[in-house]
């Protein structure tokens, strides 16, 4: 993970859980042209706002719902581990991805942009190029503190 977002600090556990009745995580793609910095894209505090700038969601693979999801935690490291399965495309073209941000939909029904709330954003290299391509998740987020 390079990036929790400013407005996720704190609730990244909570949300992930997914404590309303309809409402999930998102992995949306975002191209590498154009792509803000960590400093600038940890203010955002919507998808809205993400690509309100000069970042752009990479349209063409398209947004995944995260499956699988789950939050353990782990009283050893003292920390709280998120994780979800792997996310597949199975034949993707379009611009290079260079990240990719796990978002919180709180209503998967319905809503817009403006109602996602950006919890992760991971550092990804790839062009999509027609062939198969899967996204290892192994603990998305680890949330910890130091005694």
């Amino acid at each position: 993970m390079n990036v929790v977002f400013n407005v996720a600090l704190g609730r990244v556990a909570h949300l992930a859980s997914l404590p309303a009745a309809n409402d999930g995580l998102i992995l949306i793609p975002l191209e590498a042209s154009g792509l803000e910095t960590d400093a600038v894209l940890r203010d955002k505090d919507t998808v809205a706002d993400v690509v309100a700038g000069s970042t752009n969601e990479q349209t063409t693979v398209g947004r995944k719902p995260l499956t699988g999801v789950t939050v353990t935690v782990d009283d050893t490291n003292d920390r709280v581990n998120i994780d979800a399965a792997d996310v597949t495309w199975s034949s993707p073209t379009g611009n290079p991805v260079g990240a990719v941000v796990i978002c919180y939909d709180p209503d998967t029904t319905g809503g817009t942009d403006a109602d996602l709330i950006p919890l992760t954003k991971h550092d990804v290299t790839w062009t999509p190029d027609g062939n198969a391509f899967t996204l290892t998740i192994t603990d998305f987020a680890r949330v910890n503190s130091a005694a």
